[in-house]
């Protein structure tokens, strides 16, 4: 995050259920280019109407709302008010996690609409536009703005913070209910384990889905607390501002869902769906009586100026309808939300009173409060560059780094870029300044500088190894739960393997265990390697669908490529109900990976085995071995259908495009000879592999194969096998 991070005013919002939300979306509420529902406010508001509690509290709210009118507590002035903004990050480290500058983008957005400064507002049709005579509403400045929070709840407000917080869990992705998803973040964020009260915040809840909806909030009601954290907004992640995952498509989300945070309804009213005829018979005035100016409308799911369904033209270009071209509120509509944020109920009055913005932070008197700082990546090889992101909060002006081992040393720029060239682990300081204050961070042990690529053949048994922790060939990535490490209790190869404790872990955690460099740039073009690594495994019970992947690098892990994954009965259809540790060597299978091509044989080759957690049981890896394996002297001989060496073999899928599986079982340790000939006889591929004792799975590349059938043969010592395959 930039020094500036709150100097931008903003903050996005979206409609809908802090409850149990629907994933199926009706196509006609599903605007033009779209695969999720826009909103759903109105839809949970129906289920809601089933509850009689609501109902009378919601006839409890409209009789404050008309005594408040009367004593004139919420009539519009001319004044800005402000609303304290925080956004909760919820991500599995995937693409939700969106970056800082996202969000700044969607709190710019944010605040240039509701003040009325998007350019767009100068071109709504004629009879909505200020300067054609005899418009019939105007579009208009709402004098609402939106301020990141600076000062968190923890230790009784007297924490600062970014306005940002993240949490790492799997229910990032699970929008089925809301309310759990807001107890994640109560329970696992970076800056404040509790409740962010939705009287002294409007809280933000970024996620990967929220049930089938691009968002939801509830309007001000006072069936839900108005304490309560879940009194805010929900949103997916790529429709949170205009850049990173999301588009200038998607970008008006948040703008529409203040809307109806600040209580205004959809245009045709409350009815449930969009483009309906009898939505004629309804009207937004019918939930607000403030608004008076929107025409009546069926609702409209793309951006046609001359809807007029139901008689008058439609104000499609409004905020609050479902319209891709939304960009406009009306003037009676601005008093709806001025009232609304000046009302008693649901503590909306309460954000924008001075004593809660100073004690949240959101007052606009900005000083430093934190120097922070990321990288673009902490684990590098020998001669790679790493860029620094200033993330101090809430202001600097100045700043003075030192990299220890880095090139340059020491820099006063805002974003420096440095040079890592000796392999080691380094420590980062930064020390920020406004002018007035000054703060310290160094993060010791943050930079990995990985040793120069060993050359083939590779074998990794883990048995010189005391730990894995803080061991310069290995990288552990685990983002939450257990992550990988050392045990001493199991292996194939002597007593130690990689273990990763998945015993009843949380479904949905990813755990990494990365490798070291390899140097592979002393082979050719017609040079072929395979991989190969055993595993041991065993389901909790046959419910599980845990996955692992192999994936490849050509430079030192900055992109990756997926060359395997194993997943449910394939990695593994065996149980057990109690932690499993493999008692025998017959535990073990090998997996042969054969498809690793010439475009990785480079001098920073890196391979990574992922799982994926489904709240199953352990998982062990050993005896990772790399070595050359394409012999030219293979000879096909004619086919001899004996099994006394060769048991089990099988080719899956078949028919397959990309990639064939070749599994097969021998008694012994062995080289095994893999041919594949088209049908006139031709060798198109060869592979020797090192085959170990039990049971063995190949990988082999097919995809560069042309379409018709082929055979598989595998030979072991004098022993032949051939099955029959197609290419599709």
């Amino acid at each position: 995050m930039k020094k500036t991070i709150l100097s931008f005013l903003g903050m996005m919002t979206i409609a809908a259920s802090s409850f149990s939300q629907t994933r199926t979306v009706d196509p006609q509420n599903v605007r033009e280019g779209e695969s999720v529902e826009y909103c759903v406010t109105h839809k949970k508001e129906a289920d809601l109407l089933q509850n009689p509690s609501y109902v009378a509290a919601k006839e409890q709210d409209r009789i404050t709302r008309e005594q408040e009118m009367l004593n004139g507590v919420n009539q519009p002035k001319a004044t800005v008010y402000y609303i304290p903004v925080v956004f909760h990050v919820l991500h599995n480290n995937g693409p939700e996690n969106i970056s800082d500058d996202q969000i700044l983008d969607a709190l710019a957005i944010l605040n240039r609409d509701y003040a009325l400064q998007n350019a767009d507002a100068n071109n709504v049709h004629a009879d909505f536009n200020a300067s054609t005579p005899g418009a019939t509403v105007i579009p208009s400045n709402v004098e609402i703005q939106f301020r990141l929070a600076t000062i968190s709840p923890k230790n009784n407000y007297s924490e600062c913070f970014s306005g940002i917080t993240r949490t790492v869990n799997a229910i990032t992705n699970d929008g089925s209910d809301g309310n759990a998803q807001v107890n994640a973040i109560v329970a696992g964020n970076d800056v404040f384990n509790g409740q962010w009260p939705g009287d002294r915040y409007l809280n933000i809840f970024i996620c990967g889905d929220i049930g089938g909806a691009a968002g939801y909030t509830y309007r001000p009601n006072s069936f839900f607390p108005g304490t309560a954290m879940r009194n805010g907004i929900w949103v997916l992640h790529n429709y949170v501002g205009s850049i990173g995952t999301s588009s200038n498509f998607t970008s008006r989300t948040l703008t529409h869902e203040v809307g109806h945070w600040l209580n205004l309804p959809h245009p045709w009213g409350s009815t449930n769906n969009p483009g309906l005829a009898s939505n004629c018979n309804t009207d937004d005035s019918d939930d607000s009586p403030l608004i008076t100016d929107t025409p009546n409308t069926r609702g409209s799911t793309s951006c046609n100026l001359n809807e007029n369904f139901c008689g008058p033209r439609a104000n499609v270009e409004n905020y609050m309808d479902y319209s891709y071209c939304s960009k406009m509120f009306t003037p009676r509509q601005v008093v709806a939300m001025r009232s609304a944020v000046n009302s008693n109920v649901a503590n909306r009055d309460n954000l924008i009173t001075t004593s809660n913005l100073n004690l949240v932070g959101a007052n606009g008197n900005l000083s430093l409060c934190k120097a922070e700082f990321s990288a673009d990546k902490t684990t590098i090889c020998v001669g790679d560059q790493v860029t620094f992101d200033d993330q101090t909060y809430s202001v600097a002006t100045g700043w003075s780094w030192n990299f220890a081992g880095g090139v340059p040393n020491v820099s006063t720029a805002q974003n420096p870029v440095v040079t890592y060239s000796t392999p080691g682990i380094y420590s980062v300081t930064l020390v920020a300044t406004d002018g007035t204050n000054s703060d310290t961070e160094a993060k010791t042990s943050y930079i990995r500088v990985l040793p120069d690529g060993t050359t083939l053949p590779f074998l990794e048994s883990f048995e010189s190894y005391s730990t894995l922790a803080g061991v310069n060939e290995w990288e552990i990535f685990n983002p939450s739960g257990n992550g990988f490490e050392l045990t001493t209790t199991a292996g194939h190869t002597g007593t130690k393997s990689a273990k990763l404790s998945n015993y009843n872990q949380p479904a949905g955690n990813t755990d990494e265990l990365i490798s070291a460099p390899l140097d592979l740039s002393g082979l050719t073009a017609a040079d072929a390697i395979t991989l190969s690594f055993r595993y041991a495994y065993r389901k909790r019970s046959s419910g599980n669908n845990e996955c692992l992947k192999v994936f490849v690098s050509n430079d030192c892990g900055a992109g990756w490529a997926q060359r395997k994954t194993l997943c449910n009965t394939v990695l593994g259809s065996a149980t057990s109900s109690s932690a499993y540790t493999p008692s025998s060597q017959a535990d073990w299978e090998t997996v042969h990976m054969t498809n690793i091509t010439s475009s990785y044989f480079t001098e920073n080759f890196r391979y990574k085995f992922e799982f994926e957690s489904d709240g199953g049981n352990n998982f062990y890896i050993d005896d990772i071995n790399i070595y050359e394996g394409a012999p030219s002297d293979v000879l096909v001989a004619d086919i001899v259908e004996n099994g006394a060496t060769i048991e089990g073999l099988s080719v899956y899928p078949n028919p397959t495009d990309n990639e064939l599986n070749v599994r097969f079982s021998i008694a012994n340790a062995e080289n095994a000879y893999l041919t594949i000939q088209d049908v006139s006889g031709k060798t198109v591929q060869n592979h020797l592999l090192k085959a170990n004792a039990g049971a063995n799975l190949v990988m082999m590349n097919t995809s560069t194969l042309a379409q018709g059938m082929y055979f598989m043969q595998v030979r072991v010592g004098a022993t032949y096998q051939t099955l029959q395959f197609v290419v599709k």
